[in-house]
């Protein structure tokens, strides 16, 4: 197996039941919706969210978190490169989680003036939360049976008889 197959392999290979494709729609339209609206309503959930939250350079990193949470929606959808996609979908979860949500526990949050403490925290950061469990299952497992991922790996597990050189 040459070094191309075997990370083809590794970022294509599961064993994860079809029932994933529940966990993949969730997780990807989620992340797709997300991303479409920092397009569509800049000022609500893009641009304007981020400079309102103290991250820095906005009118950059949220056009281009919003590329990310398209593509990576896109391709969790329809299970390719999974695993893949689901890495920068983690670090943008922990990043919403330690930027904007995390300062909820001492009521010093931009995003969420008049709110502090456990309750609120965990109230405002469920989709978060689920979107980062989500991806952190999705790494793990892989795409599932019903998925691009494990179509392309089938052909990289067994080769066609003619791909392999004759044996002396």
């Amino acid at each position: 197996m040459t070094r191309l197959r075997t990370w083809q392999a590794a970022l294509t290979g599961t064993t994860a039941p079809a029932a994933v494709i529940l966990i993949r729609v969730y997780v990807g339209a989620v992340f797709l919706s997300e991303g479409i609206l920092k397009f569509l309503r800049p000022e609500q959930q893009g641009a304007g969210r981020f400079d309102k939250a103290g991250i820095l350079v906005p009118g950059f990193l949220a056009p281009l978190d919003g590329a990310f949470e398209i593509v990576c929606g896109v391709l969790i959808l329809v299970g390719l490169l999974t695993r893949l996609a689901a890495v920068p979908m983690l670090v943008n979860m922990l990043g919403a989680l330690m930027i904007t949500k995390l300062p909820i526990l001492w009521g010093d949050a931009p995003l969420f003036t008049g709110k502090s403490g456990w309750w609120d925290f965990a109230h405002e950061s469920r989709t978060d939360l689920a979107q980062l469990c989500g991806s952190l299952f999705l790494l793990i497992v892989g795409a599932g049976a019903y998925s691009v991922d494990a179509r392309l790996h089938r052909g990289v597990a067994a080769p066609s008889a003619e791909a392999e050189p004759a044996r002396g």
